[in-house]
C-alpha cells in the first residue's frame, strides 16, 4: 500500500479480502482475521494519504475448494468490512464460477441490507458470458464493475483458462442494453488496439516459456 501511496499516481487502494480460508492462505498467507487487522492498517494509510480504499470480497459466489459457502456468509463479510469503516466492497467472482442466477442472487442480498454502501462486483467469465453476467447484477441494483481493456488479466487459481477479466468494451455494451446512465467516453478505439498488442505480446512470450 505505502509503495502504491508513494507513486502519486493513483487515486484508489485495493485489498483483496475472501470468504474462503483457503484462498486467503493460498493468495497471500494470511488468516480471515490477519485479512481484517491487514484491511485496517490500509484503510489508516488510505485516510492519511486522502485516498479511497476498495475492498474485494474474494469468491463471494463460490469456491473451487470446498470451504463453506452461502448468501448470508457474504452478506456478513460486508457488515464486517462496515464495522471497518469500508465503505466501498466488490463482491468478486474470483474463478468465474457463478451464473446470471446466482449472480443476481448474492448482489440482491447484499443491497437489501447494505444498499447505502458502494457494492460493486468484479467478474471473471468467458467473454460469451460476460454481457449475461453483467446484466443480471445490473437489474439487481448494481451500479460499479470492474473490467479490463480487451479482458487481459485473470485469476491464475481459475480452472478454465478461458475465464479472465471482463472486456470494458463487453459492460458498455451490455449496459447500454439497459440504458444505463454513463459517463462521457473517450472512444476505446486506440486503448483496444494498445491491449490487444499487450496481449498478443504476453501470450507470445508464455508460449515460448
Amino acid at each position: 500500500a505505502q509503495r502504491a501511496i508513494s507513486t502519486e499516481a493513483v487515486s484508489t487502494l485495493g485489498f483483496p479480502y475472501s470468504v474462503s480460508p483457503t484462498f486467503l492462505s493460498h493468495n497471500q498467507h494470511q488468516t480471515l482475521e490477519g485479512a481484517i487487522d491487514e484491511i485496517d492498517k490500509i484503510k489508516n494509510k488510505a485516510d492519511d494519504a486522502r485516498l479511497d480504499l476498495v475492498v474485494y470480497i474474494s469468491m463471494a459466489f463460490g469456491n473451487p475448494y470446498g470451504d463453506p459457502w452461502d448468501v448470508n456468509e457474504v452478506v456478513e463479510a460486508v457488515g464486517l468490512l462496515e464495522s471497518s469503516d469500508i465503505k466501498m466492497i466488490s463482491l468478486a467472482d474470483t474463478v468465474g464460477m457463478a451464473g446470471p442466477e446466482q449472480i443476481r442472487e448474492v448482489v440482491a442480498a447484499v443491497l437489501a441490507k447494505y444498499d447505502y454502501l458502494e457494492i460493486g462486483v468484479h467478474l471473471h467469465s468467458r467473454r460469451d458470458q460476460a454481457a449475461d453476467k453483467v446484466l443480471a447484477a445490473y437489474d439487481a441494483g448494481c451500479r460499479r464493475f470492474d473490467s479490463a481493456l480487451g479482458g487481459l488479466g485473470g485469476c491464475p487459481f481459475a480452472q478454465d483458462q478461458l475465464v479472465g477479466n471482463i472486456p470494458t468494451e463487453k459492460v458498455l455494451e451490455a449496459l447500454k442494453q439497459r440504458n444505463a446512465p454513463l459517463p462521457p467516453l473517450k472512444p476505446l478505439d486506440t486503448l483496444l488496439k494498445i491491449s490487444a498488442e499487450i496481449g498478443a505480446r504476453y501470450t507470445a512470450s508464455s508460449a515460448a516459456d
